[in-house]
């Protein structure tokens, strides 16, 4: 007799693993992949990538303490180009999102002067092969970049790994993003996975990918602002778009 037989296996059927381990385990799980894992349901992945409820990581705009390493990432193409910068709390390995570039259709130096008004002396870094380029057309698109004054250096563009890590930091309430960063919540609200689990193509994520950019190599070049720079007296916001460090 002939036949098949199938049944589903979760790790409530393991009795050799502990509540603590599974709860451990849990928390390296992206939320898409936790049905198929923990109860063995199997699963296409469609949906939101960052399922996280918005009022854990938006957060109300502040000052940015001049001690904070600072960094930005920045993912370039001609209907699109965006930059986004970060500030680092090493005390909480807290990283606040506090402000973004987003224009299309302008050239290198118009973007280039947008990005050195929030400060010339914060580095980047970018994907020279984002956005279907090649390799060598990336790098001479980044050398354009450094020429016109940026800090530039080319950025990890992993993906899944990428994605692991910003998920990781925004459950975990160690990614924050002021509130005032509204194309950077539109982005994150419609970035999304297809039935067989991929990331969509099509979509409008470039702060998205500038995000990963950011944690993945950004906090590795973050600085502080220059001891010359410290800012005395009033603060002056820096999640404005027209913010420049050297004014007065």
């Amino acid at each position: 007799m002939s036949g098949k037989f199938t049944m589903n296996a979760g790790w409530d059927h393991v009795p050799h693993l502990s509540e603590e381990q599974k709860s451990e385990e849990l928390g390296r799980i992206q939320p898409f992949q936790r049905e198929a894992r923990t109860k063995g349901i199997p699963t296409l992945g469609a949906g939101a990538i960052y399922p996280v409820p918005e009022d854990v990581y938006l957060c109300d705009p502040f000052d940015i303490p001049d001690y904070f390493p600072q960094a930005y990432a920045l993912d370039v193409g001609w209907n699109r180009t965006a930059a986004l910068w970060g500030a680092h709390d090493t005390n909480t390995d807290i990283l606040y999102l506090y402000s973004e570039h987003y224009r299309g259709e302008a050239e290198p130096p118009i973007h280039a002067a947008a990005i050195k008004a929030r400060g010339a002396w914060i580095p980047g870094v970018i994907d020279p092969a984002a956005r279907g380029r090649g390799q060598k057309d990336g790098q001479r698109l980044m050398t354009i970049y450094q020429d016109l004054g940026l800090d530039l250096t080319a950025a990890d563009n992993s993906l899944e790994a990428g994605i692991f890590e910003v998920w990781t930091r925004l459950s975990t309430g160690r990614l924050k993003v002021f509130r005032t960063l509204l194309n950077w919540i539109a982005e994150c609200r419609f970035y999304q996975r297809d039935e067989k689990g991929r990331v969509k193509d099509g979509q409008n994520d470039h702060l998205m990918d500038d995000t990963r950019y950011l944690i993945l190599s950004g906090l590795a070049r973050a600085i502080i602002r220059p001891a010359n720079m410290w800012r005395r007296g009033p603060s002056v916001s820096q999640h404005s778009s027209d913010y420049d460090p050297l004014r007065g």
